[in-house]
């Protein structure tokens, strides 16, 4: 990727935002596309993000839109253009002239092929601000076929169209207070909700470490992992640490470890941040051991990261499910490694932001087939409500649950005991 490539005329938000679309088609995460746009201010680099989000939310959308209006298939950049111009006029309530003017100048910066194109954009998007009704009428964009197929065999239909629509809603701003309380809305689990695109720097509290961000479903392994003061616990696959700010705020002994050491760096810096104090360790979790036994600990495994999409709208632009097999054993070692650092009796909470049964309940079945002597402890958080419960005791959450909060991320939690 090419941070100084830069596309001549318009403003600076909607190129920044065309960079990043242009490496989510190239296979780039939006983070991995961030150094694209560092060189924009704060106010227009958050934009563009922001725009990139909205568009990537709504492409297959767009492209049905659009697809009557066009005589062919346009060419990639023209075809960001007139996505971007599309849902800043029919999501984001941008004014038509102004949409579709900034939209003409991007392309007349193209170049040549870029200002031969600008008629037809102009002509096309004409249209496209007459068609309130029509966008109004079609679905949200749809799940890949293989997310969407688990997804429909475990839940049915309706559940997966309403994921959809919660994807499509993108996420609010959850935050964890370190004590006491945060600003926003208190959710019955205990953290705190904003209204997404508050600007997290300017809350009162930012300063002082009183709390920081973390999506609602992401805090609840730990309030499931419940620490006490002084237990020892290691928080293996760590970053960017908001459990384990958790578990230190709660006065226990923790270890963070992951196996990158710029992904533990952000650790240590929001720890610094909120005056919070846990031991570092960059490493492989499957071969660190600590020095005795442990009374729990949290294993955030690596996973599909399917339940968040409504965050990650690429996701499913760039992974096909192919590499689901590999998460899966890799997940099963880990849950292994785990229950053997464990004092008798001690308990590992197992999570994973992810939508798909094979890395949830059917990772729980068979680690309790693996593991005679351990058991699921059921959850009985404050808050959680009881459809969110899986027949084994486990916790599962979806994009589609409390809808009238505005969602929380895809998430299951199985809290596990050892026997004694």
């Amino acid at each position: 990727m090419d941070k100084t490539r830069k596309v001549q005329g318009g403003d600076s938000a909607r190129q920044g935002a065309l960079r990043l679309l242009a490496a989510v088609e190239e296979g780039a995460t939006l983070d991995e596309a961030a150094t694209l746009i560092e060189r924009l201010g704060p106010s227009d680099r958050a934009r563009a993000r922001r725009l990139a989000l909205e568009v990537l939310r709504r492409s297959d959308r767009v492209d049905a839109l659009l697809a009557p209006l066009l005589a062919r298939r346009p060419r990639p950049d023209i075809r960001r253009i007139l996505r971007l111009a599309t849902v800043e006029m029919l999501a984001l309530g941008e004014a038509p002239h102004g949409a579709v003017n900034a939209a003409v100048t991007l392309c007349r910066g193209l170049g040549g092929k870029g200002q031969a194109a600008s008629g037809m954009v102009n002509a096309v998007l004409r249209k496209v601000a007459s068609a309130g009704d029509a966008w109004s009428a079609l679905p949200p964009q749809k799940l890949p076929d293989w997310l969407r197929g688990p997804v429909v065999a475990q839940w049915g239909r309706d559940v997966a169209r309403a994921i959809e629509v919660a994807h499509e809603a993108g996420a609010p701003l959850d935050l964890t207070a370190k004590t006491g309380s945060a600003p926003g809305e208190l959710l019955p689990t205990g953290s705190y909700r904003l209204p997404s695109g508050t600007q997290v720097s300017a809350l009162e509290g930012y300063d002082s470490g009183d709390w920081w961000v973390q999506d609602a479903a992401a805090a609840l392994a730990v309030r499931v992992l419940d620490p006490k003061p002084n237990e020892v616990i290691a928080d293996l696959c760590a970053a960017p640490g908001g459990k384990t700010m958790q578990i230190a705020a709660a006065g226990a002994d923790v270890t963070a470890l992951d196996i990158s050491e710029s992904r533990l760096a952000r650790v240590a810096e929001n720890l610094e941040r909120c005056g919070l104090r846990a031991t570092l360790v960059a490493g492989d979790a499957l071969e660190w051991r600590p020095e005795a036994l442990l009374d729990a600990v949290l294993l955030d495994a690596p996973c599909s990261a399917t339940g968040t999409i409504r965050r990650h709208p690429e996701l499913p632009l760039i992974r096909d499910g192919g590499a689901i097999a590999g998460l899966a054993d890799l997940q099963a070692l880990l849950i292994d490694h785990a229950l053997g650092l464990l004092k008798p009796n001690g308990r590992l909470v197992y999570a994973t932001c992810s939508l798909l049964p094979a890395e949830g309940e059917d990772q729980l079945a068979a680690a309790l087939q693996r593991h005679p002597d351990v058991k699921v402890e059921p959850v009985q958080t404050p808050g959680i409500e009881p459809e969110w419960l899986t027949d084994q005791g486990a916790l599962r959450l979806r994009p589609d649950l409390w809808p009238e909060r505005g969602g929380m991320d895809g998430f299951f939690i199985a809290c596990l005991r050892k026997s004694g």
